[in-house]
């Protein structure tokens, strides 16, 4: 008779919670419930050899008990906060131990175990459920059996009779009658256990109890008759419902393999000390060599109790001759999806060759190309040229799908070579951003997180620091392993990681709708660079010098004496030793500080600090953009290329690099000049598009706040609305800086600033603050209540949503440090807004591109930073663009307030802008 192993994973919880003492991890984590449960899964496997088995917790939310009954376990406070943080660790623990788990909406464990051993029954299966729980014992028959783990008890027909007085069968009806205290299901009152059992003995049921309750004399009898009409609800609140309708079959409850390698770094994260030494000398004690079910070979190291180390398991071909080439371009023309990945002299997109090709086609089945790989004894490889005149057709072809890590850079190797990648389908790189933003998207850690495949490492093969070597001095059998491995690797994280995306509408638009078709855009964008005139550069970096030269002279009158302005510890010597400045805090050696929040609070007293901030900003400037620039520009097309990357802003937002266009100060006249090096050619201008205030617009969508949509409804100026609100006056009657600290309230409140936030930036008192927070929120309670909502959800969920659903992790949202765990709440309040606004303006991308495409116009995107996007624009058609571009723009997403889009124009981005 085959055996069916039944968990009662949320008895166990709270049991284990409450019963072991507060355990923790080196990061302070609380573990104590994870220790009591796993150690109780582990016994249970030792005890008990089980054909299928399950662990199943409770879902979360409501059940149709709570709909029957309203103060169904109303009396239950919430989750500890210290439990609620160790439940998604436990559940990997679980998964990763090869245990099936089930959590179901809408009923109970209770149910779903109940509904599972019934279905064992019929099988002529015999079932065993481990729990704490005494409700549970209404199911115990003949081939049903409880165990309690956690203190050895095991209760068959004959010890539920001899532990409650009544058989199994008439559970059900002795917890009716007591209640459950634990449910806040009442029973009946003054009818304990010793009455309920005495009733049930002597009459054999309820039934047959009230069916002669006239008989039944004093009190009891009395309270018999009053509870007739609650028995029914009693009886449907207490009963296992045995009849769910679960999405699993016992046969799919099979024990999975364990997932060492993610048991290994759970049980590290959670420093499960014993748990791990005893699953190492498992592996070694049976084996030194595991081969899983997919292939991948796992060493176990000795007895040194190291890390499990997977390797991949693939057959790869180099291609040498034609008659391979013309094999593999069949394969790739009749294949329904190819991975493909380039080899290159370098990570500079616009600057990398070509140095071979890997091709999958099929799992474990991969072929590298080698073109120019350059060593002594290399062998002959196809040419170039004429690999490339075969290939063309093919990588140019739209209708042929290609898959790949980060295409974008893929695409732009073949652009170096005349070659117009198309038919890119998936991006393993966007497919892991889409689904988890907040980890690692490289391939090796997707190998190692997905498939516990440990990759061949490009320092594997070209080593490092001043020994590494280009790609195309790599032996090729070498170059095989590694760059083939790249392309299978690649088809296998995709074929795991895009079934999740598909399964989510929201997700999957998310992906198809916006990450995929902007990589196009990207392209483009990166391709057409921007223009710099690298001599305004030249001159503005000698004005700066010039400029730092006096300061520095200045500086060394207030110390009377020189000194190294950029040395922190001179700096201390003379603000601390000599000047005798107030010490404002302390560095983690116990020195005084003169970091630049330091500086700013003593600037406002003394004016060497204020000198010491302004010679700080300038020499950043000259460092990092004057003098920098101009080698980073392009010789060949005069402009600069910058690179934005789609997977690192957890929001979404793309971040440029190589040179960071983003990050050029705007707040200084100095930084705005920087801004008028990027020009416009000859017959053309630059035209800015900015969404005004688009993150307050998301505000008012997504909280709903009347208030705010009024406010936006008619076109009013937002910040001096709020002041009014907040200062309690007509709108023409708030002063600019009535409308200054709006702004900041505005902002700030938006950001999840605190009252002691707002009042540093508003230099003003903390009580001041705090009355200004509350009138806001007297005025804005929409805000409030998003507030209160986002943060909760977060909460649950560990992330929160754009509008259109992107998912927003915030990974220490339950952090047991407080301060960590406020500043992601912080986050989760601005998260929805910047992320959405991240969509936003990738949609205004993609409309734009394709409106210029569609009426072959001859304006270009050139740049996207923050909210605004930057066009070259010929003359003729600058009228066009003022008049058409906001109306695209606008209309990328419907929000219920208006889009607004300022557009500039002018001869440099500074102009524009």
């Amino acid at each position: 008779m085959k055996t069916l192993l039944l968990v009662d994973g949320s008895s166990y919880l709270y049991r284990a919670f409450h019963a072991l003492p507060d355990l923790r991890n080196r990061k302070n984590e609380p573990t104590g419930a994870i220790h009591g449960v796993l150690n109780m899964l582990r016994r249970l496997h030792k005890d008990y050899h089980a054909d299928y088995s399950a662990c199943v917790f409770d879902a979360k939310g409501k059940t149709f008990r709570n709909e029957l009954y309203a103060d169904y376990k109303a009396h239950r406070p919430s989750m500890p906060y210290d439990l609620a943080v160790q439940i998604e660790p436990l559940h990997a623990c679980i998964r990763a131990m090869g245990w099936p788990m089930l959590i179901i909406d809408g009923v109970e464990a209770d149910d779903v175990i109940g509904t599972l051993a019934k279905q064992a029954v019929e099988r002529n299966m015999r079932c065993i459920i481990s729990t704490g729980d005494k409700d549970i014992a209404q199911l115990v028959n003949a081939e049903i059996t409880l165990v309690n783990t956690m203190n050895n008890e095991v209760l068959d027909e004959a010890n539920v009779l001899a532990k409650f007085g009544v058989p199994p069968a008439r559970m059900l009806d002795y917890l009716m009658l007591v209640g459950d205290v634990s449910d806040n299901v009442p029973g009946v009152q003054k009818v304990g256990p010793k009455t309920a059992v005495k009733l049930l003995t002597q009459y054999g049921s309820l039934d047959n109890i009230m069916m002669h309750v006239d008989e039944i004399k004093g009190i009891v009898g009395d309270n018999l008759r009053k509870a007739v009409d609650w028995f029914e609800t009693a009886r449907q609140l207490i009963a296992i419902k045995c009849d769910v309708n679960l999405p699993i079959q016992i046969t799919d409850l099979a024990p999975q393999p364990q997932d060492t390698k993610q048991l290994i770094q759970l049980y590290e994260q959670l420093d499960m000390k014993m748990a791990l030494r005893e699953l190492r000398q498992q592996l070694t004690a049976n084996q030194s060599e595991l081969i899983t079910s997919n292939g991948n070979l796992i060493m176990a190291e000795n007895n040194k109790g190291a890390d499990v180390v997977l390797t991949h398991s693939g057959t790869y071909q180099a291609i040498f001759t034609e008659t391979e080439l013309n094999d593999w371009l069949i394969k790739l023309d009749a294949a329904q999806l190819v991975s493909v990945d380039s080899e290159t002299t370098s990570l500079n997109p616009m600057q990398a060759k070509l140095v071979g090709i890997s091709f999958c086609i099929e799992s474990h089945h991969a072929a590298y190309l080698p073109l120019m790989h350059h060593y002594t004894g290399a062998p002959q490889q196809l040419p170039l040229d004429m690999v490339l005149n075969r290939l063309k057709p093919w990588l140019e072809d739209a209708t042929k799908p290609k898959l790949g890590q980060n295409l974008k850079y893929d695409k732009h190797v073949f652009a170096n070579h005349g070659i117009q990648l198309n038919g890119i389908e998936h991006d393993t790189l966007l497919q892991s951003y889409i689904l988890e933003s907040h980890r690692p998207h490289n391939m090796d850690s997707l190998a190692m997180r997905h498939l516990n495949i440990k990759t061949i490492s490009y320092d594997d093969v070209t080593g490092k620091g001043a020994n590494r070597i280009g790609f195309d001095e790599v032996a090729i059998d070498t170059a095989t392993q590694y760059a083939a491995e790249d392309a299978d690797i690649t088809l296998r994280v995709h074929q795991t990681l895009y079934p999740g995306i598909q399964s989510d509408a929201r997700l999957n638009y998310i992906y198809r709708e916006i990450e995929m078709p902007i990589l196009g855009v990207l392209f483009e964008i990166e391709r057409n660079g921007v223009l710099l005139d690298y001599k305004l550069l030249q001159k503005q970096s000698h004005e700066l010098g010039g400029k730092l030269h006096a300061l520095e002279q200045q500086a060394y009158a207030i110390a009377e004496q020189s000194f190294n302005l950029n040395s922190p510890k001179q700096i201390q010597e003379i603000l601390f030793n000599q000047l005798k400045l107030p010490v404002i805090k302390k560095t983690p050696t116990g020195g005084p500080s003169t970091d630049e929040d330091v500086l700013q609070q003593l600037a406002l007293d003394y004016p060497l600090p204020k000198l010491l901030l302004d010679y700080r900003s300038l020499a950043k400037l000259k460092s990092t953009y004057t003098d920098k620039l101009p080698l980073m520009m392009n010789r060949s097309t005069g402009r600069v290329h910058t690179n934005y990357a789609q997977a690192v802003a957890v929001t979404g937002r793309l971040a440029s690099s190589d040179p960071n266009l983003q990050n050029i100060p705007v707040r200084t006249s100095e930084g705005r000049r920087i801004r008028e090096a990027f020009i416009a050619p000859p017959g053309h201008q630059i035209v800015s598009a900015d969404y005004s205030q688009i993150e307050l617009r998301i505000m008012a969508h997504i909280s709903q706040d009347e208030g705010l949509l009024k406010a936006f409804a008619a076109g009013e100026d937002i910040h001096r609305a709020t002041a009014a609100e907040v200062f309690g006056i007509l709108p023409d009657q708030v002063s600019q800086e009535q409308r200054r600290y709006a702004k900041v309230i505005n902002f700030g409140l938006m950001y999840g600033m605190s009252e002691f936030g707002l009042a540093a930036q508003l230099g003003i008192e903390r009580s001041a603050a705090r009355a200004y927070m509350e009138r806001y929120f007297a005025r804005y309670p929409g805000v409030e209540r998003f507030m209160q909502r986002i943060r909760e959800k977060a909460r649950q969920l560990g992330y929160v949503e754009t509008v259109l659903g992107r998912r927003l992790w915030l990974s220490e949202i339950n952090h047991v440090n407080g301060n960590r765990r406020q500043g992601a709440e912080r986050a989760a309040i601005n998260a929805p807004m910047q992320g959405t606004a991240a969509d936003i303006i990738k949609l205004a991308m993609i409309v734009v591109h394709n409106w210029l495409h569609k009426e072959q116009l001859r304006s270009k995107l050139i740049m996207q930073v923050h909210d605004e996007l930057v066009l070259e624009v010929p003359d003729d058609e600058v009228a066009l663009m003022r008049d058409t571009l906001p109306e695209h723009m606008s209309s990328v997403l419907q929000l219920d307030v208006p889009l607004l889009i300022e557009i500039g124009v002018g001869d440099s981005w500074e102009q524009a802008h």
